[in-house]
């Protein structure tokens, strides 16, 4: 049922309230039919949300020969020691059943010419076991298929056009949400009463100056959670991948990974092979790795480029389509000529701590997908394990809300977190975006962290826009782990303590307080001379 009254819902609902129209929240919203869901979207469904924009794929060990044990392993290798292995396991053996379910909701996923699931390599896979969609096209096409599914589930009240901008509390425990209208901060904000609330909205490229996510993708989940007490997971770890187009778009379009995966090769402006001598497995390293390489060539001046001619040459068109496209728009034929790339933010590997079933530390506050930090991805994801943790742990959110009685809707609170929205102010975003990207970015320094946290600190505390107000509070979570982390380990390097410390390999659990305090402490040192006030 799709309706976008949402007055009709103002102050109570006994409905489970979903944020998010990405994966992991339609597949929460579906796996919870019959049962009364709200799912609020801020942009209309198939639009905003990253996992329709994912390219790979979905990892399943469902291959002859591959096991569940082989993924979890790989996951492992990959994390940089942090990964939780029961929790990497139990996903990689749930990677079948919901991987069956898509299916049956309508996915069509690539098959072979025996009519079995055709699956494809990437980087850091000991084996092929990404499923694809028309070898580019998996996040769009799965989005596609769950968003016409739910629109036809009489349970699923869908909301298009509204962003959640806090999370109300009461007693520690969630009592409801304020939504605001999207892009419109002069609209009054609506108050939703709910005990039982699921967010899935998804990561925070867009804090970032150069990301592949879209706009949606502030880290807006994150920081609501976060001001709400919520405790948060690992969020100095940011994935950068190493292969986006660098083209003048803002979000700059992606070229995938399986490209590697099927040969084609990263060379500077020289011609040269730059990660052959970085390291053995070269273009199919760990992602942190590549984009360090692909960092280092830029800073270098010799450019960096993904090099398809002769690994795919006339057959890039029909293998990859999505990324053809993005080529072609921008005058370059990959069939003939080298595609110019950059690292941009990709993926959050930090965020709210949930347990085994998405419970985060407010009681009736779940969360899944890329705004959640289960433990499966640790320092640095292997591809294609997003997609696959997003349906696993929507697929266990609802099977635990299913089995618990919810209270009847909290009384809201007269007063407003905001009352008035305030309108972003393009250039202080511009700044955070840029200091983001200079200072907590592929490669970090402990001065320029520094820098990073006075600044975010300074504007989260006194930002007047609330849309502002919390792409800096998730700014400075980020900020302040990645400076008290002194240490490089999987996506998070520091060019000052560049060799990863045996004692520091275990999760960061942090809160907004905590980052505070950090920044507060380093208040007595004089601030950096490049540092700018950021204050909406």
């Amino acid at each position: 049922m799709t309706t976008n009254n949402i007055h009709n819902l103002t102050r109570s609902t006994d409905d489970v309230v979903i944020v998010g129209g990405g994966l992991a929240g339609l597949f929460c919203a579906l796996k919870l039919a019959p049962r009364p869901v709200t799912l609020i979207s801020a942009a209309p469904l198939g639009q905003g949300a990253s996992s329709a924009w994912a390219q790979g794929g979905i990892a399943a060990a469902v291959a002859e020969g591959d096991t569940p044990e082989a993924h979890a392993a790989d996951t492992v290798a990959v994390g940089g020691g942090l990964v939780d292995e029961a929790v990497a396991l139990g996903i990689a053996r749930e990677a079948a059943p919901r991987i069956h379910d898509l299916l049956a909701y309508g996915v069509p996923f690539d098959r072979d010419l025996e009519g079995r699931l055709a699956v494809g390599r990437e980087a850091a896979h000991s084996a092929r076991r990404i499923v694809h969609v028309r070898g580019d096209g998996a996040g769009a096409a799965i989005i596609a298929a769950l968003g016409e599914a739910a629109r036809r589930t009489p349970s699923i009240r869908l909301i298009e056009g509204f962003v959640a901008e806090a999370l109300l509390t009461e007693d520690g425990a969630v009592s409801g949400l304020q939504l605001r209208e999207a892009g419109n901060p002069a609209a009054p904000p609506v108050l939703l009463a709910s005990r039982a609330v699921v967010l899935a909205t998804g990561g925070l490229g867009h804090l970032y100056a150069v990301t592949t996510n879209p706009l949606e993708a502030s880290g807006s989940g994150l920081a609501i959670a976060a001001r709400a007490g919520a405790v948060i997971a690992d969020p100095e770890f940011v994935q950068f991948h190493p292969t986006a187009i660098m083209v003048g778009r803002d979000p700059a379009p992606l070229a995938t990974e399986a490209l590697r995966g099927e040969g084609a090769t990263l060379i500077n402006a020289d011609g040269e092979r730059f990660m052959l001598a970085r390291h053995p497995l070269a273009e199919l390293a760990p992602r942190d790795i590549v984009a360090r390489g692909v960092f280092a060539e830029i800073a270098a001046g010799r450019g960096a480029f993904l090099d398809a001619r002769q690994a795919l040459g006339a057959r890039f068109a029909d293998k990859f389509p999505t990324v053809h496209a993005s080529c072609i728009a921008a005058g370059i034929d990959p069939a003939t000529q080298a595609i110019p790339i950059a690292p941009a933010a990709h993926y959050h590997m930090g965020g709210i701590a949930v347990d085994g079933r998405g419970r985060s530390s407010i009681d009736g506050l779940w969360a899944g997908g890329e705004v959640s930090s289960t433990g499966a991805h640790g320092a640095n994801r292997l591809a294609s394990n997003s997609l696959l943790e997003a349906v696993v742990y929507a697929a266990r959110i609802a099977d635990d809300i299913a089995g618990r009685a919810i209270p009847s809707a909290a009384r809201l609170p007269d007063a407003l977190v905001a009352p008035r929205g305030g309108a972003p102010d393009a250039a202080v975003v511009k700044r955070l975006r840029a200091t983001m990207s200079a200072h907590v970015g592929v490669i970090r320094h402990g001065d320029g962290l520094a820098e990073a946290v006075h600044s975010f600190a300074a504007l989260e505390r006194d930002a007047t826009s609330i849309a502002v107000r919390n792409m800096a509070t998730t700014a400075l979570l980020v900020a302040a782990a990645a400076w008290t982390r002194c240490e490089s380990r999987g996506a998070h390097f520091r060019s000052d303590h560049p060799a990863d410390l045996p004692a520091q390999a275990k999760r960061t659990m942090t809160t907004l307080a905590a980052a505070r305090e950090v920044a507060e402490n380093l208040t007595e040192r004089p601030m950096p001379r490049t540092a700018q006030p950021m204050i909406a």
